[in-house]
């Protein structure tokens, strides 16, 4: 192999339609191993490359998310870019793990946006619930995807490069308003506003990913909640479950949520109690009057 594997690497990525992260991720999986070995990764044995996932998987007790990153990144890198024919790339395998994320209740998230402390803030938080979006989408939101004509937010540069829209609820949109009414921003609904928020105005790059997080973690400590897996992602999950409580179609969930596969917006049946309830409710209907008597 010649020239530099990460920059062939990445462009093979780019090639295949791979996200940034995801790009990011794969690189640094085969980086990794590479300085395992102290050798590029054109130089590696397929018997050191089972010796380092069966040190990752004995000795350094990974995920199996941390696993399945780093497998898919470094396969990636030799059946497409180092071209080697190797049995172990499809003899190994990640188990997934099934874990459920916590869900709060609708008045958890009013309970956790009343406790943010600053406007912007509030606005792109309630914002990311209200329509179930993702927090790269929230944050690369423009002024012309809101339609105020329709009720509709456009999302472009979704999961996958898939563009969707959404719904816009009246209330969302009299807030979004207002927000900009504070900066009036040509181009970005969430600006970066810089020291004082001078910078809002004329800034090209929307808020930072982590002074959002930040601001999340804080409210939902201050309202006192102590579910373990909250972020700011968990606003999204909630949007869904409480549609399904609700009564909307899951079809429609799985649109507004941009998910391809109907199985992926099934999970959040796991969440919700209201179909429950009235299966045991059914359940009670038929099954009444088998009762026993004794003479």
């Amino acid at each position: 192999m010649t020239g530099n594997w990460y920059d062939q690497t990445d462009r093979a990525l780019q090639l295949a339609g791979k996200g940034a992260r995801t790009r990011q991720c794969y690189v640094r999986a085969v980086r990794m191993l590479s300085e395992f070995h102290n050798k590029t990764p054109d130089k590696i044995t397929e018997q050191e490359l089972q010796d380092y996932f069966l040190y990752r998987q004995n000795t350094s007790k990974w995920a199996s998310s941390t696993m399945g990153i780093a497998y898919y990144g470094i396969r990636f890198f030799y059946q497409n870019v180092a071209r080697r024919d190797w049995p172990t790339l499809d003899l190994i395998k990640v188990k997934r793990e099934q874990k459920l994320p916590d869900i709060l209740s609708v008045q958890e998230v009013r309970n956790a946006l009343v406790h943010v402390r600053t406007f912007h803030n509030y606005a792109f938080l309630a914002t990311v619930y209200a329509c179930g979006l993702r927090l790269t989408e929230a944050l690369n939101l423009q002024i012309n995807d809101i339609d105020s004509q329709r009720m509709m937010i456009h999302v472009h540069r979704g999961k996958g490069a898939k563009d969707r829209y959404v719904p816009l609820p009246e209330s969302t949109l009299i807030l979004l308003r207002t927000y900009w009414s504070s900066h009036k921003n040509p181009v970005l609904l969430f600006p970066a506003l810089g020291r004082g928020g001078k910078e809002g105005p004329v800034s090209k790059r929307p808020m930072s990913k982590s002074s959002v997080q930040a601001a999340f973690r804080k409210a939902r400590f201050a309202a006192g909640i102590i579910k373990r897996r909250v972020t700011v992602h968990t606003l999204r999950h909630s949007y869904a479950t409480h549609l399904l409580e609700a009564g909307v179609n899951i079809r429609v969930i799985q649109r507004n949520m941009g998910h391809a596969s109907l199985e992926t917006t099934m999970a959040y049946l796991h969440f919700t109690r209201t179909g429950l309830e009235n299966a045991c409710e059914l359940i009670n209907s038929v099954m009444g009057g088998l009762t026993y008597e004794h003479n």
